[in-house]
């Protein structure tokens, strides 16, 4: 596969199709933001005015939309994608989204001759831009290994984990471990905070043992640079959690400490942090302790 469609050029899909063009494919692209647009156009891709459009040009389409509506309105709807796709197109929604609404679209799609697999994302803006997002596939394993080359050009590593939905199945319970790993960071930093101890120093202590962890090392910076810009904000988070809860319910999995944590980001979109990275849960601690996540050495510079 040469000719890419890419629909959704938000925080993630802007740099991921920076990297297909980097490698090589050729690129029909469409967002609501023109600049966006007219950027990667620059790069050398190609602009349509709508997901059809897009879709009558290209061997497969790649959705890096925010929720199920958008997806299923972008590749459903009027003018959208079903509506170009020749037979044998994949559609490779790389979004995060509900599992069943993924196996919804997959079988309203295969009525036409239309391939899908879910293949969602995880790594944030940073891996995004350099090439090393996780990718986490469900889908035929042809269909899989077909759009492969695809996937690879813009991630460190990619897996197929099953049928359609796996995949993001598998980015709910990646979220899931992301939402308490912070946390869990942010319950100890607070901790350490109240009874004096340097929590810089507390993490560089503790980043080598068993309590190190990728988000430690990402999440920790930020809480201590008081840099709270989204990387990945908890309006989006929360919109993940949601689909956790309610696959978790269909399911029978009680997750009580998600549900926590679920309740502690609304706390913070009623605070107005919504669109703020989703290391913001330490506010939320900060808040309840009347205290402040900081380095020593910047309370001696204050």
């Amino acid at each position: 596969m040469k000719r890419i469609g890419f629909i959704g050029l938000g925080i993630m899909g802007r740099p991921m199709s920076k990297n297909l063009i980097k490698a090589g494919f050729e690129l029909v692209v469409l967002d609501r933001k023109q600049e966006v647009v007219d950027e990667l156009v620059s790069l050398g891709a190609k602009a349509a005015s709508t997901p059809k459009e897009v879709a009558e040009q290209v061997e497969a389409v790649i959705t890096m939309l925010p929720n199920s509506p958008h997806v299923k309105e972008v590749v459903l709807g009027e003018n959208g994608v079903i509506e170009g796709a020749k037979e044998g197109l994949v559609v490779i929604d790389m979004s995060s989204i509900a599992p069943l609404v993924s196996r919804e679209i997959h079988g309203e799609l295969a009525k036409k001759g239309i391939k899908m697999i879910d293949a969602p994302v995880s790594g944030g803006e940073p891996k995004a831009i350099d090439g090393t997002i996780s990718v986490m596939v469900g889908g035929e394993k042809e269909v899989f290994d077909a759009c492969y080359n695809v996937m690879d050009a813009m991630a460190g590593s990619v897996v197929y984990t099953g049928e359609i939905g796996a995949g993001n199945i598998t980015k709910l319970a990646n979220q899931t471990i992301v939402a308490l790993n912070i946390a869990a960071m942010s319950e100890a930093y607070i901790l350490a905070t109240k009874a004096g101890v340097d929590p810089e120093l507390v993490y560089q202590a503790i980043r080598g043992g068993l309590a190190g962890s990728t988000v430690l090392d990402a999440k920790s910076k930020m809480v201590m640079d008081r840099n709270f810009e989204p990387g990945f904000r908890i309006d989006l988070h929360i919109k993940d959690l949601g689909n956790v809860l309610e696959t978790a319910h269909e399911v029978g999995a009680p997750l009580p400490l998600t549900s926590s944590v679920m309740e502690m980001m609304q706390a913070l979109k009623v605070d107005g942090l919504g669109q703020k990275d989703h290391s913001s849960l330490v506010k939320y601690y900060e808040k309840l302790a009347n205290a402040e996540v900081v380095r020593h050495e910047d309370l001696v510079k204050a």
